[in-house]
């Protein structure tokens, strides 16, 4: 059974706040379908919420032993039109990718936020490069539950902070949080014009 363990966080708080101040927000969840998460972004927010397991996009590329191709499935991978979302919950989906297919996300997802747009990502800072991914659980706005399930590939190696906001560079970092659980909580804003 997948360990549950309930870790504090920082930056969805500020995450909510940010979007909370936009009449029907739409948010974009790069994780895996969780019911209580759209449940409680729904109750949160009265969002549209559009999840995008990236996760499920990965190891279908791993197994077929195409991972080369990851960057260039990943710059056309979304079908919303630019600057249409509000909200991105990111995840560590980062970690989990080369560095040209973490580009080719950071920047598809980049074209994805409206000006003053928000996108929420965790990246890891240990040198654990564990076969798993994380399903992250929403307890309430301070709490998450991390439920690791198998992965075909390990984490890659961990970016440096500099890295992080070279690869979201049409976004600015509002705030950075390094947490107890070896986690950087990162909130980017889309500057308006």
């Amino acid at each position: 059974d997948a360990l549950e363990i309930s870790h504090p966080t920082k930056s969805l708080q500020k995450f909510l706040a940010c979007l909370q101040a936009r009449e029907n927000p739409v948010l974009v969840d790069l994780g895996p379908v969780v019911g209580s998460n759209v449940t409680f972004f729904g109750e949160q927010l009265g969002c549209r919420i559009r999840v995008e397991d990236m996760a499920a996009d990965i190891e279908a590329h791993v197994k077929a032993g195409k991972s080369e191709a990851l960057p260039a499935f990943l710059k056309s991978r979304f079908t919303q039109a630019p600057e249409s979302v509000d909200g991105i919950l990111c995840w560590d989906m980062l970690d989990y990718l080369d560095r040209p297919a973490a580009h080719a996300l950071a920047e598809a997802l980049g074209r994805l936020l409206r000006p003053d747009g928000v996108l929420l990502g965790f990246f890891s800072t240990a040198d654990a490069h564990d076969a798993v991914y994380t399903k992250y659980v929403v307890v309430d706005p301070q709490h998450l539950r991390y439920k690791n399930y198998p992965a075909s590939r390990p984490r890659q190696r961990s970016l440096l902070t500099g890295d992080i906001i070279r690869m979201f560079k049409g976004l600015r970092v509002s705030d950075s949080f390094l947490m107890k659980s070896h986690v950087r909580e990162m909130l980017f804003r889309k500057p308006t014009a």
